[in-house]
């Protein structure tokens, strides 16, 4: 039997009399030295030795990937929530802040619990795991495709899952109107909204499926604008039918942008399914195919270590493939054990609207209105600071796959920093300037100046839980991205649940939409610090707890500073547009020097980061 050296003596007779040089498989060289006729040897001539990297590995991508991604979802992302402020300006314009906004926004509690199960949250956190390691077995490039094969055992079912909850939900109608505004004033309008806005759960749930898919395959185009094409939809159906059918115009909106949401991305989605074989992140497919065409060279192509690995890798791919295949690894990624605590975790997460909107029933009318307004105006920094992590959240999963939990922590702990410093900067400016807003956002048409102080009120509390939120949002992905079970998410949420309900029922005849927006901010701080205890190698990633909460303290107290400065200068000034521009700019000024004299370091490599991947071009990167 011939060895690895025979193989290439006789390739390097047949090749001219050649053999190799001493350097050669060193640093990723082969030398190989050329010999004249009368033996005297010329300089080695060295030659770059192929990567070979294992089949069925997708290399993690680039820091310029990673910020070009998260430009393209965040530019997109603020183009929706642009979208959304018109649509509620629309609403508040059109319709006011009375009986028939709080009609229609105990309706909209669908949508919303719809969008946390299905796409943003819940369903996300089972899919792309799945879809990541589907698109890992894809990349070896042999056997049937194991993204198709995800697909079609998992997408008939729960669109079937999808249509049935629809319809109980249609059905139902009447009681859940009753069991969510024991109180509301017309409750057979907001019965009529509710069936309309029941269309969703498909439309969403089939959304939210393509989403996961598509980031899986780092494609972040498509389902970033989702958004955009669902407010388009309200916007237009509002100002279309508005005079005929009111405000259950608003809800036909719903049906129509949902729609419009699995519009954007299947065409994107269908030619991952149904394009070329390898569709792969580029990496992972050079990877499979360098080590093919290796192997399709034979021996003499590679030194004896790099010769034998790639017939190892070659064996160990078509072991595993016959061994396994896709399905099991299909089933085994999509299991109850799996979805359950995901979705129950969503679900309990959406609860305190649910809790907020039954609170604020017993007040009087527009209470529920000021809530609604006011909470999604202050969540747009959230929302903007969480545009990484939901780039990020697919590479998490590899290195969790992988079994790479230094790459894990590493990428858990900055994109912590990241978006607390993000989010923290929007907090202080929207404390600090909450009546300006609201008064140039919505203060016309049926919105009066009462509501806007009572709106601008309600929003400087819900800014002092922003932090929590975007730390539940970053940290439990990393609970769910390991692919094995674990309920103590949920059990975090259930305790800053209770904390919601028992401060939001103790303060709210005192205090009104002021108590309820206080329980909410400490009930999701709650959460958030116990996720962040709760961090190890058991549930979840082990990062240095002690060390981030350190460094969080220091954008907290920036924060603090920047808000008392920018609402103190804002007061200064009469006009909503002069005193919005005086307190924005203090507070971005006073905060970020802030950072510098406390030595907050994460902020800094990230912005260069995507000033580079604007101002260079990265061929090897599509978003479609």
């Amino acid at each position: 039997m011939r060895g690895p050296a025979a193989g290439k003596r006789e390739a390097a007779g047949a090749a001219g009399h050649r053999s190799p040089g001493p350097a050669a498989g060193q640093h990723g060289t082969k030398a190989a030295g050329r010999h004249r006729r009368d033996g005297a040897a010329e300089r080695p001539v060295v030659v770059p030795a192929a990567r070979v990297a294992p089949l069925g590995e997708v290399d993690p991508p680039t820091r310029g990937f990673l910020a070009k991604a998260t430009l393209v979802t965040a530019v997109l992302s603020i183009a929706g929530a642009l979208l959304g402020l018109g649509r509620d300006q629309a609403l508040a314009h059109l319709f006011g802040a009375g009986t028939e906004t709080d009609a229609f926004l105990v309706a909209w509690t669908v949508p919303e619990v719809a969008a946390t199960l299905l796409i943003e949250d819940g369903m996300a956190f089972v899919l792309v795991p799945a879809f990541s390691l589907a698109v890992a077995r894809r990349a070896r490039g042999t056997g049937a495709d194991p993204v198709r094969a995800l697909v079609a055992s998992t997408l008939p079912r729960l669109a079937l899952a999808f249509v049935a909850v629809a319809a109980l939900l249609m059905a139902g109608a009447p009681y859940l109107v009753a069991a969510l505004a024991p109180g509301l004033p017309d409750p057979g309008l907001a019965v009529d909204c509710t069936r309309l806005t029941a269309t969703c759960v498909l439309s969403f749930g089939l959304a939210g499926y393509c989403s996961a898919a598509l980031r899986a395959h780092r494609r972040f185009l498509a389902p970033a604008a989702i958004y955009v094409a669902y407010n388009t939809g309200i916007i237009t159906a509002m100002f279309v039918l508005g005079d005929r059918w009111g405000v259950r115009s608003a809800a036909v909106g719903v049906a129509v942008g949902g729609c419009l949401m699995v519009a954007a991305q299947a065409p994107s989605l269908a030619r991952q399914l149904f394009g070329r074989r390898l569709s792969a992140p580029e990496a992972g497919g050079e990877a499979a195919g360098t080590a093919a065409a290796a192997a399709a060279q034979g021996p003499s192509s590679l030194d004896g270590t790099e010769a034998t690995k790639a017939t190892q890798v070659t064996e160990a791919s078509e072991a595993s493939e016959v061994a396994d295949g896709p399905g099991p690894s299909v089933k085994h990624s999509v299991e109850l054990a799996l979805i359950a605590p995901v979705l129950m975790f969503a679900l309990c997460r959406q609860s305190q609207v649910l809790i907020e909107r039954f609170l604020a029933s017993t007040l009087p009318s527009g209470a529920i209105s000021h809530l609604n307004y006011a909470q999604k105006v202050a969540q747009i920094p959230m929302t903007l600071s969480l545009m990484l992590c939901t780039v990020t959240f697919p590479v998490l999963a590899q290195a969790l796959a992988e079994g790479d939990t230094e790459r894990a922590r590493t990428r858990v702990e900055r994109d912590v920093a990241v978006a607390s410093c993000m989010v923290l900067l929007g907090a202080a400016a929207v404390f600090a300037c909450a009546p300006q807003i609201i008064n140039l956002l919505f203060q016309r048409g049926a919105f009066t100046a009462q509501d806007t102080a009572a709106t601008a009120t309600v929003m400087r509390v819900y800014s002092v839980g922003l932090l929590g939120h975007t730390l539940v949002g970053a940290l439990v992905r990393t609970y769910f991205s390991a692919g094995r079970p674990t309920w103590y998410p949920l059990a975090a949420m259930a305790a800053g649940i209770v904390a919601t309900s028992w401060i939001g029922a103790g303060t709210v005849d005192a205090w009104g939409v002021r108590g309820i927006a206080a329980a909410n901010a400490i009930g999701i701080t709650v959460t958030a610090a116990l996720l962040l205890s709760g961090m190890g190698e058991r549930r979840s990633v082990p990062i240095h707890t002690r060390r981030v909460v350190h460094e969080l303290s220091k954008p907290v107290r920036a924060a603090v500073c920047a808000a008392v400065a920018g609402a103190f200068c804002a007061s200064r000034v009469d006009s909503p547009e002069l005193a919005l521009a005086a307190g924005g700019l203090t507070v971005t000024v006073v905060y970020v020097l802030l950072l510098r004299v406390l030595g907050v370091k994460a902020v800094a490599p990230a912005f260069r980061t995507a000033l580079r991947s604007v101002t260079r071009r990265l061929p090897h990167v599509r978003f479609r």
